[in-house]
């Protein structure tokens, strides 16, 4: 069904037309109650405060895990790729996770962060990027890793294991297991030494901008 579907273009349409409006890309209200219970999964115990925007479609996976919070006026999208929370993820008030994004278990948004998998395209300077393919790069926030409150992780990024991210940073690249990391762009500039125990600075001289 699925491939005759793909290959009938106005089959396809009618289908997607079904789904969301294609003035208005939100799944419509039959698809939010009857079909995406039944394709997502959502793990014990978990909460999706009901003033949030859970845009999910069928197409692609949403996955939270148990204990997971998504708190209110969050927007959550998975229409260009799969949102996937593991345990005890908190997603905090106000914060936006566009999809492709995967976050480890125990790891955590602050409010008003935003989360993105792609970017418009623009190659064309001719033409609207709303109608230019989409630059899809996954976005990875490993486990116990915490973005700190009004921060943007631009895609692609994949920030380590245990890492802090301060508050008002902007993630423009990769950022290693359990660093500390500020500014704009994020610069690492304290590391955790497994043998000391303790988290020590990065020379000023040789920080690297991530």
């Amino acid at each position: 069904m699925i491939a005759r579907i793909k290959s009938n273009p106005r089959l396809k349409k009618f289908v997607l037309w079904l789904i969301a409006p294609s003035r208005n890309p939100r799944p419509r209200w039959f698809i939010k109650l009857m079909v995406n219970p039944l394709v997502h999964k959502k793990g014990k115990g978990s909460v999706i405060r009901r003033n949030s925007r859970i845009d999910v479609f069928p197409w692609k996976r949403f996955e939270i895990g148990k204990l997971t919070t998504i708190e209110s006026f969050c927007t959550v999208n998975n229409g260009s790729g799969d949102v996937l929370l593991g345990d005890r993820v908190r997603v905090g008030i106000g914060s936006v996770v566009i999809g492709p994004v995967k976050m480890g278990n125990g790891s955590g948004l602050g409010q008003h962060v935003f989360v993105s998998g792609f970017n418009h395209g623009f190659a064309d300077g001719l033409k609207n990027s709303s109608e230019q393919p989409l630059d899809i790069r996954p976005t990875v926030i490993e486990d116990e890793a915490h973005i700190g409150a009004n921060s943007v992780v631009l895609a692609g990024v994949h920030i380590g294991r245990n890492c802090q991210v301060g508050a008002g940073s902007v993630v423009t690249k990769d950022i290693p297991p359990y660093s500390v990391a500020v500014g704009n762009p994020a610069r690492v500039i304290k590391q955790y030494n497994h043998h000391t125990g303790l988290w020590e600075a990065v020379n000023k001289n040789k920080a690297v901008a991530f």
